[in-house]
Parts: C-alpha cells; structure tokens; sequence
C-alpha cells in the first residue's frame, strides 16, 4: 500500500480521474466492480493467463477503423503493416476490404503468408534492394512507390523481361506537418521521395514515363506521422494538384499520418474527419473525380485497439525527489517515449474507474535510465507490487519497434473478440533467440 503522505498535493492535473474513454478500446467496459473487460474479457484475467508483459488487441476496433477508412477513401486503401505487423492482423484487414502497404522483403512474406494476393500489396522503401525490387515485379504487386533516381535505374534493369508493372512515384510536397521532427516526411529535407520546389519530381516522373514495360499511375505523398491538424493535408494537396493536372495521373495516395489521442486531455481527429478533409481539398484545387484517391493508415487503424499489460515489479518512494515503479517490461517493448519523447497514460485494469491521485514515474526493467514508459503517471493510491498495470494505445508502434535489448524477449499478442481470448503471437523465449545462435 502506499504511503498517503506521498499523494499528489499540488492542485489535481487533467489526468488524476479515472482513465479517459476515448484512450480504450471500442469494446471497453467498466464492470460494476470497477474492472475493465475488452470483448466481455477480463484483461486481468487475460494478463494473468498469457503472462506480462503482453500487447492485448481489441480485433472489433480494428474491424472498426478498417471499415471508416474504406468509407472515407474507397477502393485501394491500405494498411500501412509498419505500424504492427502479424499474420492475424494481416488478415483482418483483409478481410475488411484493405490492401497491405509493405516497406521490406520481410513485411512483404508475412503478407504472402497471411493470404494477400500481389494485387493488393503495395510496396515502399526508400531504399529497396535489387532483391526487393525484383520481389516485387516477379509478384506483380498492385503498386511499387518509386523514392530515389538509384532506384528508377534499377527499374530500368529489371523490365525487360517482366510483365508491365504498375507505379506511383513518391513525391515530397514540401508542407512541414506539426509533429516531431522524426515522423516529418513532407518537408524539403527529408530522405524521402523527390522534391517538387527542386524539379526533381519532374525529372523522375519523366524518367520513368520513358521504361518499357512499367505504368506511371499515379503519384505518392506522405508528409509525416501523429498530425492533428488537417490543413497539413488541405496544403499537401494543393502543392501535388499541379503535377496530377499536368501528367493527367489517375491515382494519387496521400500516405498516412492522421494522428491519435494518448493522452487524457488529446483529441484527434476521425479518419472521417480526414478522408472528408482530403476529398474536399482535392475538389477545391480542380483534382477530377475520376482520380482514384487513396491513403495508407496505420497508426490510425490500431493504436487505440492495443494495450500493454505489465506487471509491477517494484515501488520506490523518494521522498521530496519522486516515486517510481517498475515494470516488466520497458523500452524493449515500447521505444517510443525514449524515441521521440511520447507521452502515455497508465491505470490499474482491476479498478480501472478510479481516480489516479498517486504521481509516479513508470520505468522498465532494462539497464537504462532513459528507460522509461511513462514520465509522469498518475494511478490509485492502492497501487501494490504485483498489480497488473496498463498502457492504454500502444496498438501501432510497440510490438512493430520491440526489440531484444538486455536479452529479453519479445511480449505475446493476445487479440479478444466475442466473449474469447486467442494469442496470435506467443512469448519470445530465451531459447528462441539462442537458436539464432550456432
């Protein structure tokens, strides 16, 4: 039990009542004993089945958002898989209507391995190896975005021979979107894509008119990742309408990046919200109808749909300096708070509707200072060594960047739906990763 004397005594913050809704998955509910069940499961339960630390997805979200998305932009959309990638969720969004935006050859077998026909792959990189590329083409994937002039003559080697190959070529618009300087792609500096300011999306789109045996459909934008304001998109799309009008493009795909609520006191904006905005903007520049519009939603489709379940290992009270708990987990399954400096929330899913009075910061286990997951936390002053502590939204960006770091395995995935529990990815092991080794 903690000490009641270290409770929060400065004026209470946004975040010290219960956990915000909008931060849990479609399917949450607070039972009348203050537990939090997903899909009629008791997370508790699920996190005491699977062990901790483990990534608990709510599958009806995510069914959820794929279907807003097919809504708001149509045929063609797709799953951007870097956000979280595993053959069930592959699936999913399959099943849903989605194609599957893959960025290395790994990601593009586990599409193949859940069942996507070439088709419905689209495939990026910035940096696409001669064995990716000619993947690729021997696939006959629904699309590969064309990123640097190495790449467009490595193109020129491999059609010879190849059946016609469809392309979008990537263009950087030159709008700074409001978000961390890591996940801005759009800006003039930036490894991705050419330059329209430069001429150097001119030059590529005409190099790559001239290649046999490839089709230039379209063009590719995306300006960065977790951005609220939507008027990033209203200037991306004025600045491509230009290049659509003039090469008489069919196709033009605005990426991804739509942002999502972590904390408390954030909203975003729906993926409604977004295609509306996009579809607007193209008819306010003159972008025909007959322009397949289409976009590449990660983040989006299941940040909100995922939680991390941990188990606190240990509470230490520095009187005057700070509290801390520490986890199971930590960095390795969750970068991004050392990354770019992203903010979380935590609860307690066995009393998941009650005020968070207690401030601490949430550490992982790994030999780092800077392993932390959340900076400033709030919980129930009844927090113990043993509780079962969430994250909520860690659905994109957690499972997809873990790593091994202090030798630690990788967390299971464990999806609910309908009353039901079934793991999709079971737990690293230590004898997993010394098979890696002779």
């Amino acid at each position: 039990m903690i000490d009641p004397t270290l409770l929060e005594e400065s004026p209470p913050s946004p975040n010290v009542g219960p956990i915000g809704r909008h931060l849990l998955p479609d399917s949450a509910v607070v039972t009348s004993v203050d537990r939090l069940e997903l899909a009629a499961v008791d997370v508790v339960s699920v996190a005491d089945e699977f062990g901790t630390p483990v990534f608990v997805y709510d599958e009806e979200t995510i069914r959820a958002r794929c279907r807003e998305t097919l809504a708001a932009f149509g045929p063609g959309v797709a799953y951007a898989t870097k956000a979280f990638l595993c053959k069930a969720i592959a699936r999913i969004v399959l099943e849903e209507g989605m194609s599957l935006d893959v960025s290395t050859q790994g990601e593009l077998e586990f599409a193949l391995a859940a069942g996507a026909r070439p088709d419905r792959i689209v495939l990026h990189g910035n940096n696409k190896s001669d064995s990716e590329l000619s993947s690729g083409f021997a696939l006959g994937v629904g699309r590969i975005v064309v990123d640097s002039f190495d790449e467009i003559r490595r193109i020129e080697r491999m059609t010879e021979s190849r059946r016609r190959q469809h392309l979008l070529v990537r263009v950087n618009p030159g709008v700074e979107a409001h978000t961390h300087e890591f996940v801005a792609t759009g800006k003039v500096d930036s490894k991705f894509g050419f330059s329209i300011g430069s001429g150097a999306a001119e030059a590529a789109i005409n190099a790559l008119k001239s290649i046999r045996g490839v089709e230039l459909v379209g063009i590719h934008a995306h300006i960065g990742s977790q951005i609220f304001r939507l008027d990033a998109f209203e200037r991306a799309v004025a600045a491509l309408a230009p290049l659509v009008a003039k090469h008489d493009f069919g196709e033009l795909c605005v990426g991804g990046g739509v942002g999502v609520a972590y904390l408390t006191d954030e909203t975003a904006p729906t993926i409604a919200d977004w295609g509306a905005t996009v579809r607007a903007s193209c008819r306010l520049v003159g972008i025909p109808s007959t322009v397949r519009v289409t976009a590449e939603p990660g983040r989006a489709i299941v940040a909100t749909a995922g939680m991390t379940c941990y188990r606190v290992g240990t509470i230490k009270e520095l009187p005057g300096v700070r509290n801390y708990i520490a986890v199971d987990g930590g960095m390795s399954d969750n970068p991004r708070p050392v990354l770019y400096g992203s903010g979380y929330e935590a609860f307690l899913p066995r009393e998941a509707g009650a005020d968070r009075p207690y401030r601490a910061r949430i550490v992982g286990k790994h030999c780092e200072s800077g392993d932390i997951v959340v900076a400033d936390g709030r919980l129930p002053a009844d927090v113990t060594v043993g509780d079962v502590l969430a994250t909520p939204v860690t659905g994109a960006y957690g499972f997809a960047m873990a790593s091994n770091y202090n030798r630690v395995g990788r967390p299971a995935v464990v999806f609910v739906r309908e009353g039901k529990a079934r793991e999709v990815v079971r737990r690293e092991t230590s004898e997993d990763l010394l098979r890696l080794e002779p």
